[in-house]
């Protein structure tokens, strides 16, 4: 069993993540190996939640600009690396390991940190219109 360390979930609210990207990312840590890599492609993680190719494309981009998923500097085909902080680790020690090393990482500019959208006030909640009754026809 895998141990997840949660340093960056109390703040995936804040994320304003879309629905898509939120089912991505729980397909990415459903298939993660201890220390957050993930094998399987794009298509792979999108299909296994029900996700097109496009909007599979989008929400991958959406979780690599959050940096929640990172990628390799070679970007190899198959292969991403969830941040430290949302990682799964084999045991307790690996994981206070993995996070003492992100943080002395970030604080080195060597590692990104989990980027949250900054607003002054927040965005507003999507607006459905109004229904309105049409006639019949004929």
């Amino acid at each position: 069993m895998l141990i997840q360390a949660s340093a960056g979930f109390g703040m995936l609210y804040r994320l304003d993540l879309t629905k898509a990207a939120q089912d991505l990312l729980s397909a990415l840590i459903e298939r993660q190996e201890p220390g957050g890599e993930v094998n399987a492609s794009q298509a792979e993680l999108g299909a296994r939640v029900g996700l097109s190719r496009n909007s599979a494309n989008t929400a991958m981009a959406l979780l690599e600009s959050r940096n929640l998923v990172l990628r390799p500097e070679d970007r190899k085909y198959r292969t991403y690396y969830l941040h430290p902080y949302i990682a799964s680790y084999a045991s307790q020690e690996e994981l206070e390991e993995a996070i003492q090393d992100a943080s002395e990482r970030i604080a080195d500019g060597e590692l990104p940190e989990i980027t949250v959208p900054l607003y002054e006030t927040a965005p507003p909640k999507r607006q459905v219109p109004p229904l309105k009754a049409v006639r019949a026809a004929g």
